[in-house]
């Protein structure tokens, strides 16, 4: 009984808010049982994300067991006359609200019990997986068969939904692509609510339209993942550079091998502050020829690069590791007394970024606002950012978080797809991955920090560098249409025949729900 009252009360919220149309019995037929979720700990938890920059409470929050839940409730909201939206969710990560959702329902496809556990293809080298696993849980799937997939995120806690709707980027996009270049198939549910398969060959354009799409077009029920044999271990080494043409040179060198003799992760960071210069490395790196890492900046305002890299080997190669880094190594232009280097398990190195997590979490660090900043900025104007922005809008000044750099192939993403990157062959992600801190420092207040990034797309601007956002966040309509450039037609074209209510995802801002008037619109 209480079940019901609860289902009655969420489904009365919807029709009092946006004039739903059906009645609530018919909703209650629809077999969601105590899935649709009015509980104040679900509110609460869909209604802020990793950003915490924005705090938006949804309607209700449906749990799915199964693709079928979610076909039913997208299809509840398209078929009434008013209609509500409906946002997917994995694991929370978003910055600027994309997966909120003020509207309608939010569906947590994250959490225990969600959905099917991955199914591993051996012989045919892919993995099924629901949209909203998470890439820690596919990788340890896919590690009982010696195999994992190709291409990662720098932190694993992310839901496979949530990635492959953006993009999905870390060091090995270089070589690999970005992880929505490593899919063979997707099961959708469209804003019609729709179950459809799609793939290369059946509904490819709806299949490239969901890659890097947004959330616009569908909700990601399964993905199949293309995998490789698993390395057992590898060699991280990291070098430093006080010279920033030398670093993106070695850096594009890197990225443009080929065959076997080559790094299998390309990244590097910025180090624009006192503070980091004495804290880049971690206690596991031990100097092959200690220095003092605070001299080395000195001659250039305070500023380094370091370039991060690795090499994959089993057990049985190990002794061909040195040999092969010390032949690449010898070809680049690092400060020679600046090499740091370990070896560790290959799941130890893709979950590093995990173990800095819970060091945060011990002390009160991990859930701050976030406002990150990740850009793809073409190749051409790399030298004009780092004058302007590292060296200039930055300076020396101490900063809360890393400030990622490295360059990717364009010829590894497929056109195709919705995501958008810089016309030019390389390009570099910069990510500034910053906390914001109540500690006082003003330089480390979210008011300063998200200045700061309105002073860096400025600058972009007055400079004429057409960097691409990557996780981008918009306000209207029309700053969307100058982000997505040539794709525009093609995402509006999708858009009117996938979702032509607009109900999937209107946290990204870049629809208006169809059934929202002037009189009830909710300000985003």
């Amino acid at each position: 009984m209480a079940t019901k009252l609860l289902l009655a009360f969420a489904i009365c919220r919807l029709i009092v808010t946006v004039g739903l149309t059906l009645k609530p019995k018919e909703i209650l037929h629809l077999g969601f049982d105590c899935q649709l979720s009015v509980d104040p700990a679900d509110v609460d938890s869909a209604s802020k994300d990793f950003g915490l920059l924005t705090r938006v409470k949804p309607l209700a929050v449906l749990h799915p067991s199964s693709a079928l839940d979610v076909a039913r409730l997208v299809k509840a909201a398209y078929g009434s006359d008013q209609g509500f939206t409906v946002s997917a969710r994995g694991h929370g990560h978003s910055i600027n609200g994309q997966a909120q959702n003020p509207n309608g329902v939010v569906v947590q496809m994250s959490g225990n019990g969600v959905g099917p556990r991955p199914r591993v293809r051996a012989g045919d080298m892919y993995v099924d997986v629901w949209g909203g696993e998470l890439w820690i849980d596919v990788l340890r799937s896919t590690l009982e068969y010696g195999l994992a997939p190709k291409s990662w995120t720098d932190y694993l806690y992310l839901s496979v939904g949530g990635t492959l709707s953006n993009a999905g980027i870390s060091g090995q996009a270089f070589n690999h692509g970005p992880q929505i270049s490593n899919v063979h198939e997707l099961d959708v549910v469209t804003g019609k609510g729709e179950l459809m398969t799609c793939s290369e060959e059946q509904n490819s354009e709806l299949f490239h339209a969901v890659l890097g799409g947004l959330g616009q077009f569908g909700i990601i029920i399964r993905a199949r993942i293309s995998l490789e044999p698993a390395p057992q271990r590898m060699r991280w080494i990291r070098v430093l550079y006080s010279n920033f043409s030398a670093f993106t040179r070695d850096q594009e060198y890197l990225i443009s091998l080929n065959g076997s003799q080559k790094f299998d992760y390309v990244e590097g960071f910025v180090i624009v502050d006192e503070g980091l210069i004495n804290n880049w490395r971690s206690s596991f790196f031990s100097p092959r020829n200690p220095v003092k890492i605070s001299s080395l900046g000195s001659n250039n305002g305070g500023v380094l690069y370091c370039l991060e890299v690795t090499k994959n080997y089993y057990e049985s190669t190990a002794g061909s590791v040195d040999q092969e880094v010390e032949a690449l190594l010898k070809k680049l232009n690092f400060i020679p007394t600046s090499v740091f280097t370990t070896d560790l398990p290959y799941v130890d190195f893709l979950d590093r970024v995990h173990k800095s997590e819970l060091k945060l979490r011990s002390k009160g660090l991990w859930e701050v606002p976030h406002p990150w900043l990740n850009l793809f900025v073409p190749k051409s104007k790399i030298d004009d950012f780092n004058r302007g922005v590292f060296k200039g809008i930055l300076g020396n000044k101490r900063t809360s978080g890393p400030i990622l750099i490295y360059p990717m192939n364009k010829n590894k993403w497929n056109d195709r797809s919705s995501a958008v990157t810089p016309d030019e062959e390389v390009f570099y992600l910069v990510a500034f991955l910053r906390s914001a801190l109540d500690n006082g420092e003003e330089s480390q207040s979210l008011e300063y920090l998200s200045n700061q990034n309105h002073q860096i797309l400025r600058f972009c601007d007055d400079d004429g560098i057409k960097a691409k956002q990557y996780l981008p966040h918009y306000a209207t309509q029309e700053e969307w249409r100058e982000h997505l450039g040539s794709k525009w037609d093609r995402f509006h074209k999708m858009k009117m025949k996938y979702d032509p209510r607009h109900i999937l995802a209107s946290g990204q801002q870049i629809f208006t729900p169809t059934f929202l008037t002037s009189s009830n619109t909710v300000s985003w």
